[in-house]
């Protein structure tokens, strides 16, 4: 691999985590070359990815995030219109003294909820979230909440039935299992280690659950094709199944679990017949998956996009009974995983009643992401608008609404971000940052229980700073008092590995790289004990029905798209990470045109070919696509990737340009899989 280096060169080899948003957590090997970095690889020693990189990190990390022409190097002011991306480099001092001035002056004059946040995960490691969350917390900003962007309703739904939605298993147990089961996850674009190190790489019977045949469903041993909409149904036909064949537990209902009398007659009803009818699934590969899973012992994954849908919060509550009735949790080889808070497992040892510690992640006052649209084109809600670790003019529902927004002469608007984004070229003043390569930190999987030491590798370019130190700076420029501004990385990172208490400090950890959060492999939920008002799974809540909501999960089905419309899903890109990476030119080689995938059935109807150049359009825009004619989407249902830059694409809008803020039925979440869409031939 090193043959053709010159001999006399200084070889390093630096490990170090990938922090992306991403259930891998993989570990990267940084190979230096006289103190310069030669090449970013895959650690083939770490248990994650087990070697080489994913095809997208692999290329942009050896790409856009290391060359300094594609990087923001220096602190900028607009100098043109809003949109344009016409800046001129300025100082940190006077950037700095602008944004204060600017925003002491709101907080003096009209209050400081006028000054608004934005931020999700283009980073995921510790110090780079928390850090400016602790100063937006402290001078009383209003945080945009991240998570209604992405996944809140199935944490809302978790929680109500849980009381924990970032508790679910040890994924080191599977060895102890017989079946998984993943409804509305693809990990082979989301999750490509797991999908063939873990998924595949364990002997176990798989079932997914999916609308889309993609490459995981592909692979799987029963791919259930569900039919947009009817998750909850077929959940209910599933049990119907298992009930009618004596494969309920019934003790561990009798002991952890309400709410069973309450849904037993709708179970009853929910025939495979019935269900098949409702969802497009033959009956007997309904009856077949029952027996699978709940012969057990069973692992069931629910993804985030599965909860993206108009009652998204009540399939998850659907898909919670499977677990409860048929005991699959709480012992080896069993649990129900949304998302795993890597920290709080590793600090509360896993007892899973422990509510997750406060983490100083609290941003203070917030709004979701679905009323974001209206709030920045209103001048009495919104005055200063900061974002960072985020592009939501990529990203975001309502494109249009948000580019308007955004125009806002009125509206003062800095970006933090390594990159020139599409939401950057609207800013005032934009502030370079440093990338994962630059800083140390400390990241942790949201799948495996496993912590990893984000380690420096290079200086960063030009004048850019890690988030902790750009706030540090900007707390300073307001003269704010509070110690908790100003405190160092290396202090935080030493107290965090003191709580978190897996016997490696932090230097020890930034020596091997990774450690799991338990020697041997933690059996969650084992102590029965669960965070809602009774202390069991509450399959009944009258929590839910206290705020509005149905006493038990419903076997609701979506009805139809009306007419000649077809239901839109819009997934993530295999080359994507959210927008990450759609600024690098071998992605976007990658990437190619947009497309959308329709049905056969769907084709013929419309008079459409492979290839053809197509319109998707509905009340709130269009865009010109490429049509791919294939059965891995079900009739009624068409199927585009998300997040690509709009200023890269030929109408300067993405897929965002269709989807409307709509909320779904709990925790005030987008529904984008629930948009309806026209499509013809141009």
């Amino acid at each position: 691999m090193y043959s053709r280096l010159d001999m006399t060169s200084e070889i390093k080899i630096i490990s170090t985590t990938c922090p992306r948003d991403c259930y891998d957590g993989c570990g990267i090997s940084v190979i230096t070359r006289d103190g310069k970095i030669a090449t970013v690889t895959g650690n083939k020693e770490h248990p994650s990815n087990r070697g080489p990189l994913c095809a997208k990190c692999s290329i942009a990390y050896n790409g856009a995030w290391r060359n300094e022409s594609a990087r923001l190097l220096h602190p900028m002011r607009r100098a043109g219109e809003k949109g344009a991306a016409e800046f001129e480099k300025i100082s940190w001092q006077e950037a700095l003294d602008e944004i204060a001035t600017r925003l002491t002056d709101i907080q003096r004059t009209t209050g400081v909820e006028k000054i608004a946040h934005t931020h999700y995960t283009g980073t995921c490691s510790m110090l780079a979230i928390e850090y400016p969350c602790r100063f937006f917390e402290h001078i009383g900003a209003t945080e945009i909440e991240p998570d209604t962007i992405c996944n809140n309703a199935g944490h809302v739904a978790w929680n109500y039935v849980f009381g924990n939605s970032l508790n679910g298993f040890d994924p080191r147990t599977i060895r102890d299992s017989k079946c998984v089961l993943v409804w509305g996850a693809n990990p082979s674009v989301t999750a490509p280690h797991v999908h063939r190190n873990w998924l595949y790489g364990n002997d176990v019977k798989v079932i997914v659950v999916d609308p889309v045949k993609h490459e995981t469903a592909a692979k799987a041993d029963i791919h259930l094709q569900v039919r947009p909409g009817s998750d909850a149904a077929l959940t209910y036909s599933l049990l119907h199944v298992i009930q009618r064949d004596g494969m309920l537990d019934e003790d561990f209902i009798k002991n952890n679990v309400i709410g069973y009398e309450e849904v037993k007659t709708w179970i009853a009803e929910s025939s495979p017949d019935w269900g098949a009818t409702q969802t497009g699934i033959p009956a007997d590969l309904i009856e077949k998956a029952a027996h699978l899973y709940a012969q057990g012992p069973s692992i069931m994954w629910l993804g985030q996009g599965l909860q993206r849908q108009a009652r998204g919060g009540n399939v998850f509550r659907a898909c919670a009974m499977l677990p409860a009735f048929t005991g699959n949790i709480g012992k080896a080889g069993t649990g129900a995983y949304y998302l795993n808070d890597t920290f709080g497992i590793a600090r509360n040892k896993g007892l899973s009643n422990s509510h997750v510690e406060d983490d100083g992640e609290d941003c203070g006052h917030s709004i979701g992401q679905m009323d974001l649209p209206d709030a920045i084109n209103d001048p009495d809600q919104v005055k200063a608008f900061i974002v960072w670790n985020s592009n939501p003019a990529a990203s975001n529902p309502a494109q249009e609404k948000i580019a308007r927004g955004l125009s806002r002469e009125d509206l003062f608007t800095v970006v933090v971000d390594c990159f020139l984004t599409d939401t950057a070229s609207y800013a005032d003043i934009i502030l370079p940052a440093a990338s994962f390569l630059e800083f140390d930190d400390l990241c942790a999987s949201y799948f495996h229980l496993m912590l990893g030491a984000q380690v420096k590798a290079m200086e960063p370019p030009g004048e850019a700073l890690p988030n902790q130190e750009i706030f540090r700076r900007l707390a300073a420029a307001m003269k704010l008092d509070g110690g908790e501004l100003y405190e160092q990385d290396e202090d935080i990172l030493r107290r965090e590995m003191e709580k978190l208490d897996i016997g490696l400090s932090w230097e020890e950890l930034r020596a091997a790289g990774w450690a799991f959060a338990s020697t041997e492999p933690m059996i969650l939920w084992a102590d029965g004990k669960y965070s809602t008002p009774s202390g069991k799974i509450e399959i009944a809540s009258a929590q839910a029905q206290k705020n509005g909501l149905p006493l038990t999960p419903t076997p609701d089905v979506d009805a139809p798209a009306p007419g000649n419309h077809l239901r839109l899903l819009s997934p993530a890109d295999k080359y994507l990470m959210n927008s990450s990476y759609g600024n690098d030119p071998k992605i976007r080689q990658k990437l190619g045109p947009a497309t959308v995938t329709i049905n056969p059935e769907d084709a013929k109807l419309r008079d459409i070919a492979e290839g053809d150049p197509v319109i998707m359009s509905n009340e709130t825009g269009e865009l010109t696509l490429t049509a791919k004619v294939s059965d891995i989407v079900p009739a009624g249902t068409a199927l585009s990737a998300k997040s690509r830059w709009v200023m890269h694409e030929p109408g300067k809008v993405n897929v965002n340009i269709l989807h409307t803020p709509r909320k779904t039925d709990m925790g005030e979440s987008t529904s984008v899989h629930g948009t309806k869409i026209m499509l013809q031939k141009v």
